[in-house]
């Protein structure tokens, strides 16, 4: 899986655990060895970082004779170099959404097109619910495969039939799964041990995955296969729906059991409570104010202090900010934070987190311009009367000034800036302003040397006496990674 939150060693999990310092060191310079004895001498170059990880963790699973590898794709599917997997057992594709528009397309047509390069022939494939014209995108990618569409009784199911149980074919290549309400049956309701509606569809798609590979080893005692009612055929839908089944005690046990770092994960801290998520598209973002809504909700509302809420944000590559950012207005944050996913100042202590592509100017250039646009939207929104400073770069601001302190906010302005809006250089910082000393975790900030500055003085004081304060950190996994490493050292052991 990708990316990594706080160690590399986090993309290649056996039985669900990363795999040990010794092995990731061992397999490394195994595979890095035989590459550089076997490189073409004339193009004399290493896979990169991502298709080199790719190959170390196929290796890691054959030498480890793993009995079933889940790979994600990098980016996209058609042209990811994990694609080169000639006949996997079963594909599936989850909830489209946009992102990566300068390699994968700028609709979501495109985009299904490259999702659907991963279909194989032969090889059944499932997607959850999409919008219509995608879906048939991915139909029509899956027909390019050149499988047939087979009615009647076979080992598998097929869409067609008269009051018969139906069975999944392998010569059928694209299925549609059930709402997950399907698989409950009105018995017993599944719980998810991730929290967010827009999980029901991923455990839904996880069980049809799920099944197919224990069909494939011949395992029995996998659910009662239900019929397929005369609703659920081709009229009017462009991939035919899978049938749901009884889930097995070990599937309704792993969908409660399951664990994922930085996808809707709370943090209580005392008075602090974190939100992590990592969602950096429209639609995850609307996802996970729909999940933080609804988690703040369910804590208890202070009696002896103000609640205050926090956005911690940070977005990278070509990602549309400013449409994220408007998404995350009605969660009516009294402050909002930028800064890049660097943890300190200097990244050179930590490894993992480096990112080569990306200069600290650059990244806190876009942290001023996502700050900037943050203010842009509440003006507009009538909330506040804000300052809007002129176009700046981050360069000038990163010269030492004793006067800047720690914090890293824009130049003094002609009149106080009334906006809640502040930039940090790092995520230390960020976290220590943030808690201001109630995180056990963090130490609190300096009291000496702090910019004076009105927003972020006030804003600690506010915080100081704050009887509840719910963070909200998304935008990047590479951020909720940073705050991870800061928040839960152990991670990084």
């Amino acid at each position: 899986s990708s990316p990594h939150l706080v160690q590399v060693r986090e993309r290649i999990r056996i039985n669900g655990q990363p795999i040990s310092k010794e092995q990731f060191s061992k397999y490394f310079w195994l595979v890095y060895n035989r590459l550089e004895e076997t490189k073409d001498p004339v193009h004399a170059s290493m896979p990169a970082y991502f298709r080199f990880l790719t190959v170390m963790a196929f290796h890691v699973f054959l030498q480890e004779k793993v009995d079933l590898a889940v790979v994600e794709v990098g980016i996209g599917g058609a042209y990811d170099c994990t694609n080169i997997i000639r006949a996997p057992v079963v594909c599936g594709v989850s909830s489209l959404g946009i992102d990566h528009t300068s390699i994968l397309g700028d609709t979501m047509e495109k985009i299904a097109w490259q999702k659907g390069g991963i279909f194989k022939p032969g090889v059944p494939a499932f997607t959850v619910a999409q919008p219509e014209r995608p879906l048939e995108v991915l139909r029509d990618r899956a027909q390019e495969r050149e499988v047939s569409w087979v009615v009647g009784r076979v080992d598998g199911w097929v869409p067609y039939g008269k009051g018969e149980l139906s069975l999944l074919s392998p010569q059928c290549p694209l299925y549609l799964c059930p709402e997950l309400d399907a698989f409950e049956g009105g018995r017993r309701v599944l719980e998810l041990g991730l929290a967010g509606a827009h999980q029901r569809s991923n455990a839904a798609l996880a069980l049809q995955l799920a099944r197919t590979w224990l069909q494939r080893r011949g395992c029995r005692g996998l659910g009662e296969l239900k019929e397929v009612l005369p609703s659920t055929e081709l009229v009017g839908r462009p991939v035919p729906l899978a049938p749901a089944f009884r889930p097995t005690d070990a599937m309704i046990q792993g969908l409660r059991d399951t664990e994922w770092l930085g996808r809707t994960q709370v943090l209580p801290r005392g008075p602090v409570t974190w939100y992590l998520d990592g969602a950096h598209t429209t639609t995850s973002i609307q996802a996970c104010v729909r999940w933080f809504h609804q988690a703040a909700l369910r804590q208890d509302k202070p009696h002896d202090g103000p609640e205050v809420r926090v956005l911690l944000f940070n977005a990278t590559g070509d990602r549309d900010t400013a449409a994220l950012l408007k998404l995350l207005l009605p969660c009516h944050f009294d402050y909002a934070v930028f800064c890049p996913n660097f943890t300190e100042v200097s990244a050179s202590s930590n490894a993992d987190q480096q990112n080569f592509n990306v200069t600290l100017e650059n990244a806190l250039t876009r942290c001023l311009e996502n700050q900037q646009t943050w203010t842009r939207l509440l003006e507009e929104k009538g909330r506040q009367d804000p300052w809007l400073p002129a176009p700046l770069r981050a360069g000038g601001l990163l010269q030492p000034a004793p006067a800047r302190g720690t914090l890293l906010l824009v130049p003094p302005a002609p009149r106080p800036l009334n906006s809640p809006a502040l930039v940090f250089p790092c995520l230390a910082q960020a976290l220590r302003w943030v808690a201001q000393g109630w995180d056990p975790r963090l130490a609190a900030p300096a009291a000496t040397g702090a910019h004076p500055h009105p927003a972020a003085s006030s804003g600690a004081v506010l915080l100081r006496e704050a009887a509840a304060i719910h963070v909200l950190v998304t935008g990047s996994l590479h951020l909720v990674g940073g705050v991870l490493r800061l928040l839960d050292p152990a991670l990084s052991q």
